[in-house]
């Protein structure tokens, strides 16, 4: 069959995608190579899909329904499956192969149209942290995930050249920057993260109810995965008249369910939201960067 990449991940990497790089002019081409090298026939690709990946939902050599993803080198695949592997099952998509190809995961196929966004927020947000609880555990030592400290070094640099590029979100930044550099002083651990979770990200399977799916792991502490959590259905919350006490309480709940200092939880929230903000406004999104410079400043 042909591999049409569906648009939403065709614009999202267009966004991002380094000068030369032809990852996705080949996928199509990748894709016939992984489908072969695993054994498996292919029933369709998974649309809308990812912002970083093509999933093809697939049954193995042996009739079992699995999930085939292809990711770019710069969503690290290879982090993904280490991490995988490591929890093996405990809280996430199972890794059926070890191998695989490189950027190629085949994996337990969960119901990619069921995640956490379809249950009321409360509820939504109650399972997402029994989730998160079962992810967070101690790396294993032969793997080298980046730290919170590695990648927040990155995007720091990054948002100090968007500020320079726009006033109005430079005392955002600037905020937020100051404090990256308090939080990393002194971490109150070191655990294996999910690093991109959100509701969306835990979807429904027959083997346990929710299992988080497209880790981007990072090695840090648990307020910097929550963080992000935070913020989820971003557009209900700039849309309430108290929207901003509702973040507040949000951020106070979640603390209190997860034994992570609210303080914490309150300044990785902020630095996340407006480093997702001046990407944004980077790429030329100003919607999406209006709604979260708006909730990063009610922290």
């Amino acid at each position: 069959m042909a591999f049409e990449p569906p648009q939403r991940l065709v614009r999202a990497l267009g966004e991002t995608a380094p000068d030369g790089d032809d990852w996705l002019e080949k996928l199509p081409e990748r894709a016939q190579r992984a489908v072969a090298l695993t054994g498996s026939a292919v029933e369709r690709v998974q649309v809308p899909g990812g912002r970083s990946s093509l999933v093809v939902l697939v049954r193995t050599a042996d009739g079992s329904a699995a999930a085939l993803k292809l990711a770019p080198p710069r969503a690290r695949p290879e982090s993904e499956r280490a991490a995988l592997a490591h929890w093996d099952g405990r809280g996430a998509v199972r890794l059926l192969e070890p191998g695989g190809g490189e950027g190629v995961l085949l994996l337990e196929r969960l119901h990619p149209d069921v995640s956490l966004r379809s249950l009321p927020e409360a509820k939504a947000l109650l399972e997402a942290a029994g989730t998160l609880r079962r992810l967070w555990v101690e790396p294993p030592p032969e793997a080298a995930f980046e730290t919170v400290g590695e990648r927040t070094g990155r995007q720091a640099e990054a948002m100090r050249a968007s500020a320079r590029a726009d006033e109005d979100a430079a005392p955002l930044v600037d905020a937020a920057l100051a404090a990256r550099a308090e939080l990393l002083t002194a971490p109150p651990e070191r655990l294996l993260l999910h690093g991109t979770f959100r509701q969306s990200k835990v979807l429904s399977g027959d083997r346990a109810p929710w299992l988080a799916v497209g880790p981007d792991p990072v090695v840090g502490e648990t307020a910097f995965d929550l963080a992000r959590l935070v913020r989820d259905r971003v557009e209900d919350l700039i849309a309430s008249p108290s929207g901003a006490a509702v973040t507040r309480r949000r951020v106070k709940r979640l603390a209190e369910s997860l034994e992570v200092d609210q303080d914490r939880l309150r300044g990785w929230t902020l630095f996340r939201a407006t480093e997702s903000g001046v990407r944004a406004l980077r790429v030329g999104r100003r919607k999406d960067a209006e709604l979260l410079l708006e909730f990063a400043s009610w922290l």
